[in-house]
């Protein structure tokens, strides 16, 4: 009960300074001409700095495309690393202007915390991961068991609720980073390491022996993961919001990094709405005719993305899933150009 209330203690003060945000963040990141965002402290496959300190990761590159539209270049970024407690604090004092780093939608976030999901670029679902050799097979085998959680998160409620409605015990081991989870689950001070499914599968494919890890089959949560903004900025919160869904609609219409170029003179009237030869949905938004062809150009459509960073062939070897395109049997689709 004591992590849980030093989780909602933070809320509280959150409420009064979220509600007190001012709108004109787009102003703001074309006067400065970069873009803040926040990212995880290091995420394989999400947000890390590879060996030459760039960014890397499909959160990455959420960000780097709504660079791109805004000021016309994906690496007039500054990335501001943040942890499950200090990210929403980073957002509200205008420390960043966007967070695509793992957050999950919640009523209360939405609602209390006075923020604006802009869409939902990953679903996900936590899970639990023991070394192979602990002879666990299910979630409910784990009576008396110390996890590491991450502190300041839903994953750590989730842990809580989980544990009640089964009738047994856990303790925790508290965590502020991947970084530090890694140490202390590899270092065996817990049992099981609880958090977003997606996490599991990207930090175990960065252990000396994968194998000697298992994801129990439990999915114990939903967790609609996508970026975040600061409420009362509307017209920001749809700059976001038409980035995303065009690097999805791009997938979707069969537009890629490669082929952009003739493809706007495509004969589909949405591909050239969606690239900006024909229409003035640009304009609508506070920008140029060219915003979403430059989104989709930086590092390809949500399916490039989504393969080069986090997808089957890559350490994480994630299956699409629920975020495959609604054509093809997922949840990933997106609301019309017109």
């Amino acid at each position: 009960m004591t992590k849980i209330k030093a989780f909602i203690g933070p809320a509280v003060f959150l409420t009064f300074a979220a509600g007190a945000a001012t709108a004109g963040t787009l102003g703001d990141v074309k006067g400065r001409d970069v873009l803040k965002c926040g990212v995880n402290t290091g995420f394989a496959g999400f947000a890390y700095p590879d060996s030459s300190g760039r960014w890397q990761g499909f959160d990455v590159a959420i960000c780097r495309a709504v660079a791109a539209a805004v000021l016309g270049d994906q690496d007039k970024i500054e990335f501001v690393p943040t942890t499950g407690e200090t990210r929403f604090t980073a957002l509200t004092s205008g420390e960043i202007d966007v967070l695509p780093r793992n957050t999950t939608w919640t009523f209360t976030r939405d609602v209390d915390l006075k923020f604006t999901f802009a869409g939902v670029n990953y679903y996900d679902g936590q899970g639990f991961m023991v070394r192979k050799d602990l002879g666990v097979t299910s979630a409910k085998e784990l009576d008396g068991a110390t996890i590491c959680v991450q502190t300041g998160t839903t994953t750590e409620l989730n842990l809580a609720d989980y544990f009640k409605t089964q009738g047994i015990s856990y303790q925790p081991v508290p965590i502020q980073t991947p970084a530090e989870a890694d140490q202390q689950f590899l270092g065996g001070a817990c049992d099981a390491y609880t958090t977003d499914a997606s996490q599991l599968a990207t930090q175990r494919g960065t252990y000396p022996n994968p194998a000697d890890y298992i994801i129990l089959p439990e999915i114990i949560s939903k967790e609609p993961l996508g970026p975040v903004v600061r409420q009362g900025d509307d017209e920001w919160a749809d700059v976001v919001r038409w980035t995303y869904n065009a690097l999805v609609a791009a997938e979707e219409y069969g537009v890629t990094k490669k082929n952009i170029d003739e493809m706007s003179s495509s004969e589909n009237p949405e591909v050239r709405r969606l690239l900006g030869t024909e229409g003035d949905l640009g304009r609508m938004l506070g920008l140029d005719a060219d915003w979403a062809k430059r989104a989709i150009a930086a590092n390809g459509n949500y399916g490039e993305i989504f393969a080069e960073t986090i997808g089957v062939g890559t350490p994480a070897n994630i299956e699409r899933g629920l975020n495959a395109l609604w054509i093809n049997g997922g949840l990933q689709y997106s609301p019309p150009f017109r």
